[in-house]
């Protein structure tokens, strides 16, 4: 069974081989027989990868493709493009989960065999697991199209990308109607509203016909090897997640304890029954609900190709009934009827054109007409009408929402109905994007019963951490799901000076109705503020002292060492070209899930930070001993990578330097590099950079107990300025913590 309709790059044959891509490079020079290309571009050629593999194996070069890289080379070179390879795949393993015989039985023999099969087989599980959806005037005249235009998803991809083939549309003879499957209505419905507009959505996921699964044979095939080894839904998050890593500008995911978060928040008022998530992206916030029999989780996305997979995703993570659908949820909301447990959201931030012009008398607006600029409380009103009484529902937002004058009179009418439980302010990093603090809103739609007179505002900033890592979920977990346990069963919560209020509805309704938690919040108790202004100050001081143990002591003239006047130097070039070290550049892309040092992380001397999307180029990763110069800025700076920052890629502007030990010593090679005159006369100067050639640095041709002696005294000096940054930092929280303190009265001036 051939798959020449699978292309791989150079990038991906090296990966496939555990070689460099210049080796690559030399076999299609060297070999005469080596496959020629079928696709791609001049620069970046693609090679069938069936010939490519049989290649290999005939030149002793590969006993067997790994399994897994197999299988993601199939799929990004499936010829409708990885997204549509992805669904099938998924459709596939969805059977293989749910009826693996029925698959053993449809994939014996050939592969045309199993292309007409198949569909059948599908169907058994497809319409049983998803059904029809079925609301007023669904559309359903383009289920016939084999591709159509995708929009790219509202809150989780970025808007205006270039259209893709919809994974889940089946070529059908549009004269034919639809046959009704599996049309009941949810379980707990009501009236929809007369005046809404016409809805244009389509059920995410459809049965895809015999010819467009023929070339897909290859790639399902593999698919069921893997879930043999893996499982089918591991299968399925592995090839979803390494898709998303590879295309990071595409997506913006909700993180994954963000979710657990936000679905805790949700369920305790009781368990979800029926969720929904109006504006799914992957399937992140549904997947995080608890699974219970019976429970039916519904997911929309305006992007048919993320409509499918959360379908996708959901039916293999757990045995429930799942309702997916394709189309724009505020202009055309595909569950008019439903009433819902939990709704959990993540929607577009700042969006102008989510339908302000054609909604201005949708019966959802019960809190107020959104102004264009306010697309997030349309999101807000949109969730409390799929509520049902007593419902909860929980939004992410940006901080704007909770200030903004335009949308002042909703956030009232919010609050003087009872409607809006909790604001709680995110730390920094939690969720995209990372530099600011956003907000869970904790909404719940109002029952008979008087409006709560009190709303909940916690505040986790203090729970923000350093990088990229993201803050310290645990904790954050912790104080929000406590704060709110407790608001909810008693209506109230005493409060927790810096973290957590229950503040009286009435004095939030002032002429701007700011709903922002640091503004409502007690400052930290005088106590607890001088607590943590001594906690820094020993610290500090623990710091200067092992700053003064490291202070370089004076340089004096040697007595024991005569050396000559002037060094014999080499090159860095001439070193490299003799083999006493290696010199890699790094790149824009890699492994996606590796951290990635960053030039400014080297400068700065902090923890990798950086994230490279996966591309054809292979990441350079770190070993101990290396010494990572950046190459832009005109800095003297190289940092020796030691057993905490090995293993990350190297990010780009950055020179990896690995002396063998045997001929160089890392610190001595290191220290050199940081000279001053050494770097200036290997730069060179453009229009607006300085950028270092790292060839033409020089270092003095030393003994290697010789070097060792200097290198001693270089690790000597950057353990006395790691230490000088350490109390730098220390300094500045000390003299932050005492403005703070003495303007908040938790310090008093003596």
């Amino acid at each position: 069974m051939q798959d020449n309709a699978t292309e791989v790059t150079a990038a991906g044959i090296a990966r496939l081989a555990g070689v460099g891509r210049a080796a690559v490079s030399n076999w299609r020079r060297r070999h005469a027989d080596f496959p020629k290309p079928v696709g791609g571009t001049e620069t970046s050629p693609a090679f069938a990868l069936a010939e490519i593999e049989s290649w290999l194996r005939k030149q002793g070069k590969l006993a067997e493709v790994p399994l897994r890289e197999r299988v993601w080379q199939q799929l990004v070179g499936h010829p409708e493009g990885p997204v549509t390879a992805l669904v099938y795949a998924g459709c596939a393993l969805l059977l293989i989960h749910e009826r693996p015989t029925v698959w053993l039985d449809v994939s014996s023999g050939s592969d045309e065999r199993l292309a007409a099969m198949l569909p059948g087989a599908l169907e058994q599980v497809i319409v049983p697991r998803f059904g029809v959806v079925r609301g007023r005037g669904v559309h359903r005249g383009r289920e016939g199209s084999a591709a159509a235009a995708v929009n790219t998803p509202n809150t989780h991809a970025a808007r205006n990308a270039p259209n893709t083939h919809n994974a889940v549309n089946t070529p059908a003879d549009p004269t034919t109607p639809p046959t009704p499957v599996n049309t009941a209505p949810p379980v707990n419905t009501a009236p929809a509203a007369n005046s809404a507009p016409a809805v244009h959505t389509r059920p995410a996921v459809h049965t895809p016909t015999g010819p467009q699964l023929l070339p897909s044979a290859p790639l399902l095939r593999g698919t069921a090897e893997l879930a043999a080894e893996l499982g089918a839904r591991q299968t399925f998050e592995f090839l979803l997640g390494r898709h998303l890593d590879a295309n990071p500008r595409q997506y913006t995911l909700t993180p994954t304890e963000l979710a657990r978060l936000m679905a805790e928040l949700a369920e305790v008022a009781g368990p979800a029954g029926i969720a929904l998530d109006p504006a799914c992206g992957t399937g992140a916030l549904l997947r995080a609900v608890t699974p219970r029999p019976g429970q039916e989780l519904y997911a929309q996305d305006d992007a048919p190709d993320l409509a499918a997979l959360t379908a996708l995703r959901l039916a293999l993570h757990a045995q429930v009934t799942v309702r997916g659908t394709a189309g724009d949820t505020l202009r055309a909301d595909a569950y008019p009827a439903l009433r819902a447990d939990v709704v959990l959201c993540h929607p577009p931030f700042n969006e102008r054109n989510w339908g302000h012009d054609e909604l201005a008398y949708d019966p959802r607006w019960e809190y107020g007409f959104p102004a264009r600029n306010e697309s997030e409380l349309a999101w807000v009103q949109h969730a409390l009408a799929r509520l049902k009484d007593g419902g909860t529902a929980v939004l992410l937002m940006p901080p704007a929402a909770a200030s903004r004058r335009s949308g002042r009179r909703i956030r009232a009418d919010l609050l003087r109905r009872g409607a809006l439980k909790a604001v709680v302010a995110l730390p920094i990093g939690a969720a995209p994007p990372y530099n600011i603090p956003l907000h869970l809103w904790v909404l719940r739609r109002p029952e008979r019963a008087a409006a709560q007179p009190e709303v909940l505002l916690v505040d986790t900033g203090r729970f923000a951490t350093e990088g990229r890592g993201g803050p310290d979920w645990q904790a954050v977990r912790g104080a929000v799901l406590d704060a709110w346990k407790a608001f909810d069963r008693a209506g109230r919560l005493d409060d927790e000076p810096g973290l957590a209020r229950s503040v009286p509805v009435i004095e939030l309704l002032d002429d701007d109705v700011d709903l922002a938690p640091a503004r409502h919040l007690p400052p930290a108790t005088a106590a607890d503020g001088a607590d943590e202004l001594t906690a820094v100050r020993e610290r500090l001081g623990e710091t200067l002292r092992l700053t003064a143990d490291l202070t370089p002591p004076p340089v004096g003239h040697s007595t024991d060492l005569e050396r000559p006047t002037r060094w014999p130097l080499t090159t860095i070039g001439e070193l490299a070209r003799g083999g006493a070290l290696v010199m890699r550049t790094g790149g824009n892309g890699g492994h996606a899930r590796v951290p990635v040092l960053t030039d400014h992380d080297v400068l700065a001397g902090t923890a990798p930070s950086g994230i490279l999307p996966e591309s054809d180029e292979d990441a350079v990763l770190t070993e101990p001993g290396d010494v990572v110069v950046p190459v832009l800025g005109g800095g003297s700076m190289a940092r020796v990578i030691d057993d905490t920052t090995a293993g990350v890629a190297l990010g780009r502007s950055l020179v990896l330097l690995r002396p063998d030990p045997g001929a160089l010593d890392p610190w001595f090679l290191a220290g050199f590099l940081r000279g001053t005159a050494n770097n200036r006369q290997a730069s060179s100067y453009a229009s607006t950079a300085t950028r270092l050639d790292v060839r033409r640095l020089q270092l003095p041709r030393l003994p290697l107990d010789e070097q060792r002696r200097y290198g001693a005294r270089f690790r000597a000096l950057e353990d006395f300025e790691r230490a000088l940054r350490q109390a730098g930092r220390l300094g500045e929280q000390l003299v932050r913590g005492m403005y703070d303190g003495l303007t908040d009265g938790t310090v008093t001036p003596e």
